[in-house]
C-alpha cells in the first residue's frame, strides 16, 4: 500500500487485508489528532476507532471536544456514545471492543485509525496485554476505604505491595484498582504491563510541538467550549446521572462546572481551572506516550504533516505481517 503517485490524489489508496496496519494517532489533547485521523482516513480508506474515553459518552460533546458528525466527512467512526453518563466501563471491555472493530474494519480491507489520548487505553487496544479479573466485595471495601480514609492512605498500602504502581498513580480509582488486583491475585499490578509487543502490524504517530503554543492551544478552545454552552451541556446532564456515574462527572471541564451550577464557582474560576486542569493532563499525556520508543513524532506544524504522516503508514503497510509483535521503529 503505498501513497497514489501525486500527493495530492484524492483516490483513496486501499490493499489486501493481511497487509493493513493499525494506525494509532496519539499524543496531548489539543495536538490536532482527529484531524490528522481524517486526513489519513481519506488517503487511505481509513475509519477511526474513538480511544478517548470521555468520548464514549453520550451527550459529553461540547466538554470532549467530540467532533461533530457534520465534521467527519461521512467517515465511520467506532466506539463513540455507547455508554450514558451513569454507565461506567473498564479497560478490558474496551480492549474487546476495540479489537473487534479492529478486525471488521481490516476484514474489509479498510485501514483502521485508533485515535485518542488516553493512554492505557490506547496500549489495551494495540498490545499484547492481559488484564486480571475484578471481584466486587473487594472493591467495594477499597473503594469504602477510599471515602473514609483518602487516597494517601491507599497509595501508602500500594507502596508497601507495589511501588512500581504507587509512584504511576495518582487518582483513587486508579488506587483501588491496584489494589485490588493484587488482593485478587497475588501480583502487583505492574507485573501485568508486559514488555511492548503489538497484537497485529501497528504504526504509532504521536503530535507534538512547542509547548507554549500548545498551552495557548488549550486555553483557546477551553474558552471556546465554554462560548458554545459547556455550562448548558453540564446542567442537561444532571438528569441523565452525571452525578451518579463513576467517571463521567471527574472529566475535564464537566466537574469543575458542576461547582457552578451549584453555587460554589464561577464560569470565571471554573474556565480557568479547566485550563489549568487540561495543560496538567497534556503534561501526563506527553509522559506516557514519550515512554514508548515505538512512537514516531511528527510536528503538529509542519507543513507537510499529512504527507510524512502517510508515508508512515505506507511503511508501515510495506512491512511483512509475519511478526505482529515485532516493534516498531522508534
Amino acid at each position: 500500500m503505498t501513497p497514489a503517485p501525486e500527493a495530492s490524489a484524492n483516490a483513496p489508496v486501499v490493499a489486501a487485508p493481511e497487509m493493513l496496519p493499525v494506525v494509532a494517532i496519539v499524543g496531548p489533547t489539543g495536538s490536532g489528532k482527529s484531524e490528522l485521523a481524517l486526513a489519513l482516513a481519506e488517503r487511505f480508506d481509513g475509519e477511526a476507532i474513538n480511544a478517548d474515553s470521555m468520548q464514549f459518552y453520550r451527550g459529553m460533546d461540547i466538554g470532549t471536544a467530540k467532533l461533530p458528525l457534520a465534521e467527519r466527512r461521512g467517515i465511520p467512526h467506532h466506539l463513540m456514545d455507547f455508554l450514558s453518563v451513569k454507565e461506567d466501563t473498564t479497560v478490558a471491555a474496551f480492549q474487546q471492543l476495540a479489537r473487534a472493530a479492529i478486525a471488521d474494519i481490516r476484514s474489509r480491507g479498510k485501514l483502521p485509525i485508533l485515535v485518542g489520548g488516553s493512554g492505557l487505553y490506547n496500549r489495551a487496544a494495540l498490545d499484547v496485554l492481559e488484564f486480571p479479573g475484578t471481584e466486587p466485595t473487594v472493591r467495594a471495601a477499597l473503594e469504602a476505604e477510599l471515602e473514609s480514609d483518602g487516597l494517601a492512605t491507599l497509595l501508602h498500602r500500594l507502596n508497601e505491595v507495589d511501588p512500581v504502581s504507587a509512584a504511576r498513580i495518582n487518582d483513587g480509582k486508579r488506587a483501588v484498582r491496584a489494589l485490588e488486583v493484587h488482593a485478587i491475585t497475588g501480583r502487583p499490578f505492574s507485573s501485568f504491563m508486559p514488555d511492548r509487543q503489538y497484537v497485529v502490524p501497528t504504526v504509532q504517530i504521536g503530535l507534538n510541538g512547542d509547548r507554549a503554543q500548545l498551552h495557548q492551544r488549550l486555553g483557546t478552545r477551553v474558552h471556546k467550549m465554554v462560548d458554545a454552552g459547556l455550562l448548558d451541556e453540564v446542567a442537561a446532564l444532571i438528569p441523565e446521572g452525571l452525578r451518579e456515574g463513576r467517571t463521567a462527572h471527574k472529566a475535564l471541564g464537566y466537574q469543575q462546572f458542576l461547582r457552578v451550577i451549584d453555587g460554589e464557582s464561577t464560569v470565571e474560576r471554573a474556565s480557568e481551572e479547566t485550563i489549568v486542569a487540561t495543560r496538567q493532563f497534556a503534561r501526563r499525556q506527553l509522559t506516557w506516550f514519550r515512554a514508548d520508543p515505538r512512537v514516531q513524532w511528527l510536528d503538529w506544524s509542519q507543513p507537510d504533516l499529512v504527507e510524512a504522516a502517510a508515508a508512515l503508514v505506507a511503511a508501515a503497510s510495506l512491512a511483512s505481517p509475519a511478526s505482529p509483535a515485532s516493534p516498531a521503529n522508534s
